[in-house]
């Protein structure tokens, strides 16, 4: 213990590159460390550093407008290409699922044809995120989208073989579709500028999925304190807190939020008045 220096220490919780969340996870872990082993005597002080970089900051996802969704749609007529391995109507497909019906893009391209089952508008989730499977039903129109897009297919697909496929034949990857979808919001002019670290990103569909969902149930007037577990099970989360997470208060989700809590706390002859 005593062969560790200050400066080892502060090389190792730096490491090369910048300072993100898991820098400060290192030094708790030390933190934790050094504290036995000070009260066991193995060391007589600590050799961890004193001031600190301010905590990084926390990733704030891109919330698309329904005008944005639809000049995503609109332009993928136009930024697809012969020469690209994507089709047209497999990137909109993809995006109108990611949306429809809040998936991760690995959970998207992972699908099978069995696990698509379009009589039923059911979907089959296979060992996701968090190695659970979960059943994820779907509307009328997303069910029918689907259902276009698997007539268009040159061959039958085999009940094994990934539902989305590019022209070849062969299944879609991530990179694949983060590349292609980077082109089309590029096309669609669609980009932030609010200092945020990323550009809007292919799995900020499955964010705007969930606030949308919220302020729609505002909207109907709707118990959302009671639907929010189902929001967490439909987008299969374990716990309720992963879900709040996707719910980035967006000015019209404040909004909704803000004459909700005016309703609650307002007596209604003020409020009315």
């Amino acid at each position: 213990m005593s062969d560790v220096t200050a400066e080892r220490v502060m090389a190792y919780i730096t490491g090369t590159g910048q300072v993100t969340r898991f820098w400060h996870r290192k030094l708790d872990a030390l933190r934790g460390l050094y504290r036995f082993a000070v009260g066991r005597g193995y060391a007589i002080s600590s050799p961890l550093p004193k001031r600190l970089p301010s905590p990084h900051r926390v990733f704030t996802p891109y919330i698309y407008s329904l005008d944005e969704l639809q000049r995503l749609m609109s332009a993928s007529d136009y930024c697809v290409s012969g020469r690209m391995k994507l089709q047209t109507s497999t990137l909109r497909t993809l995006l109108l699922l990611l949306y429809g019906a809040g998936l991760r893009i690995s959970e998207a391209i992972f699908l099978t044809r069995q696990d698509v089952e379009l009589p039923n508008s059911l979907l089959t989730i296979r060992e996701s995120k968090f190695y659970k499977t979960r059943f994820v039903p779907i509307g009328s129109r997303l069910r029918d989208a689907l259902e276009a897009y698997e007539k268009k297919q040159t061959r039958p697909l085999g009940a094994d073989e990934t539902f989305f496929v590019t022209r070849t034949g062969q299944p879609v990857t991530r990179s694949l579709a983060e590349s292609a979808f980077a082109r089309l919001r590029r096309h669609a002019a669609i980009h932030r500028d609010d200092g945020g670290r990323y550009q809007p990103r292919l799995h900020d569909l499955r964010h705007t999925f969930a606030v949308h969902r919220l302020v729609a149930w505002y909207r109907e007037g709707a118990d959302v304190q009671r639907l929010l577990p189902q929001l967490s099970t439909f987008l299969g989360h374990v716990h309720i807190s992963a879900t709040q997470r996707y719910l980035t208060m967006t000015p019209d989700l404040l909004c909704h939020a803000s004459m909700r809590f005016e309703k609650y706390a307002l007596p209604k002859e003020i409020y009315h008045d």
